[in-house]
């Protein structure tokens, strides 16, 4: 089993003028040692205008900043919001390629939709149309990504010409999809399509059995992948706070994971907020559940180890530990950290080279099988591609002369006419 971790950047109110920044660059550090004690991922969603719960609506920049902060750790995007009035599949397909580029092949290509009000209609997205909009979007992502030229696309919800979509990323034919999921059924739909399947769902260990095996279940028989390639793999999230007393562990880091669910809660299902104006840690702190016992990944390191290998006898390959949440400090995450690398992560780390070579080879002829169902990517006939002179004409909203469009062979002094038709001025 591998181990992730996870920041939505949680900034509960009341908010000062340096907060933001000092969420930021925390993350960074954070980041940073996880790389070192050997965590095998660093997840980071997007989301907009989601206030206290979730500050990170730039993934690429962050994970930018943390490729160059690392060595090793895979820089996993959980999630692009992968609809085109978030993001245009062109320019999903550019910023992740750019990314795995300068993080020498690390991205982890994550992909969702979104159920929140709050951001569909802040993009003018109607919800009913939320699966066919991802379905049609993702898929055209991924034949950007290996296309030479992208064939051009007519569609439902975005339409587009026959483009050459550079850069092309450092992995092929594309990074590993993963999908965010809830619940069981689109755990189900991440097999058939032959994603990894982010699970954002908090359950115990039992039911976790039960997930996992419907997963790979539906991966062996029904698997259709939607990219160029597919990716058997379940993750699950879990709060996390280690301390060698298990009271300073819940003391530290129970509330923050309560909060995480209570904004989840507030964002996704009942809550009514107005922007701008809300405080949300306020009516936490109202209606926040009594204090517990250890729970999950909170606790001391024996209670953490005991609850990590139930997971990861139930087959869940990767675990994904809650960073940032409520008001977690600095120090005790890092503490945290760095009692689990030293104490816990050894000897699971030594367990997953074997699980994973038993696993590929338990899986190979299933991965081969649902290969064989990709469609081969469309070609472009060349006397249907376009040719692009100059728009000379156009840009200077006026006539240009025939002239000032150069052919190949043109000198640098023949394109002074060029200059002088776009920009309306004579050369110097």
């Amino acid at each position: 089993m591998q181990f992730g971790i996870f920041y939505e950047h949680q900034l509960p109110r009341p908010w000062h003028e340096e907060d933001e920044y000092r969420l930021l660059q925390d993350a960074l550090v954070q980041v940073s040692l996880a790389d070192q004690i050997g965590i095998d991922y660093v997840w980071e969603v997007e989301h907009h205008f989601l206030e206290e719960y979730s500050h990170s609506s730039a993934p690429e920049v962050f994970l930018a900043a943390c490729s160059q902060r690392t060595q090793r750790i895979k820089l996993g995007h959980g999630i692009v919001l992968s609809l085109p009035p978030y993001n245009h599949p062109a320019r999903i397909a550019e910023r992740i390629a750019t990314l795995d580029l300068i993080s020498n092949g690390r991205v982890q290509w994550g992909v969702g939709k979104s159920s929140s009000r709050i951001e569909l209609e802040g993009f003018n997205i109607n919800p009913d149309e939320r699966q066919p909009m991802w379905t049609e979007a993702v898929h055209e992502t991924a034949k950007m990504m290996c296309s030479t030229p992208y064939p051009g696309y007519q569609g439902q919800y975005f339409t587009m010409p026959t483009r050459n979509v550079v850069p092309k990323p450092r992995q092929k034919p594309h990074p590993p999809l993963w999908v965010a999921c809830s619940n069981r059924e689109t755990i189900k739909e991440a097999a058939r399509l032959g994603m990894g399947a982010l699970c954002f769902a908090f359950i115990d260990a039992e039911d976790a059995h039960h997930w996992v095996d419907e997963y790979y279940t539906t991966f062996r028989h029904e698997c259709q992948p939607i990219g160029r390639a597919v990716n058997p793999n379940i993750a699950m999230v879990a709060g996390f706070m280690c301390h060698p007393d298990s009271h300073v562990a819940i003391e530290r880091g129970l509330e923050g994971f309560q909060f995480f669910s209570y904004a989840l809660s507030h964002y996704y299902i009942h809550g009514t907020h107005l922007p701008g104006e809300h405080d949300l840690w306020a009516d936490f702190q109202r209606n926040r559940p009594p204090q517990r016992e250890p729970t999950g990944c909170i606790g001391n390191p024996d209670q953490v180890r005991a609850h990590l290998e139930m997971l990861e006898e139930a087959g869940v390959d990767q675990v994904i530990f809650v960073q940032q949440a409520g008001n977690n400090q600095q120090a005790h995450i890092l503490q945290s950290l760095e009692i689990f690398g030293e104490s816990l992560l050894p000897a699971f780390q030594v367990r997953e080279r074997d699980q994973a070579q038993r696993k590929a080879e338990r899986l190979q002829p299933y991965v081969d099988a649902a290969l064989q169902k990709i469609a081969p990517l469309p070609t472009v006939m060349v006397d249907r591609v376009e040719s692009y002179p100059v728009l000379a004409q156009r840009l200077a909203g006026g006539s240009a002369p025939q002239e000032a469009i150069p052919d190949q062979g043109a000198s640098l002094s023949s394109l002074d006419g060029v200059e002088t038709a776009i920009l309306g001025k004579r050369p110097q």
